[in-house]
């Protein structure tokens, strides 16, 4: 029984890894409402040079909620629109 409890508890976490890992894709910076301490979300708003898009990340927790930071990024895989 304890092997078949292990089993499912690593595809429990390996499930949970694995939808934390992508990060969302956003028209615009407005389109982000709740960002979460150490999210990221892209940014495909056309501010970037080519190749890249902007990531904007929960940097750190303030009195008036989590602080953003945004940077541009490399763009991986095939443009959304």
């Amino acid at each position: 029984m304890s092997l078949r409890r292990a089993a499912c508890l690593s595809l429990l976490i390996s499930s949970a890894l694995a939808s934390t890992a992508q990060a969302a894709t956003v028209g615009r910076v407005e389109d982000i409402t709740d960002l979460k301490l150490g999210q990221r979300v892209l940014v495909d708003d056309g501010t970037c040079p080519a190749g890249q898009v902007k990531e904007v990340r929960g940097a750190k927790m303030t009195e008036n909620g989590v602080a953003r930071t945004s940077a541009c990024v490399p763009r991986y895989g095939p443009k959304s629109r």
